[in-house]
């Protein structure tokens, strides 16, 4: 067996799970990227029915943003074989 074949195929797999709890660091921290993009989309929509459409469309403009920097953050040096 070649060591490459003892390795995890992914990420999450790599990582130990927390001490008493039932899920992965990379979880929790997906949640989090998550939850601030869904409040930077409730912000802009409040902001937009609110009257304030500039900041509502500027505050929206975030989501992606939010997204991509955790993509970026917490995608790492993935491999494609």
């Amino acid at each position: 067996m070649s060591p490459s074949q003892n390795t995890p195929r992914n990420r999450a797999e790599a990582l130990p799970a927390a001490a008493g709890e039932g899920f992965h660091p990379l979880a929790l921290s997906k949640a989090l990227f998550f939850t601030a993009a869904g409040l930077s989309f409730l912000l802009s929509v409040y902001l937009w029915f609110s009257g304030d459409r500039e900041r509502g469309v500027f505050v929206g403009l975030w989501v992606p943003s939010i997204l991509s920097a955790g993509t970026l953050l917490l995608g790492g040096g993935a491999r494609h074989e």
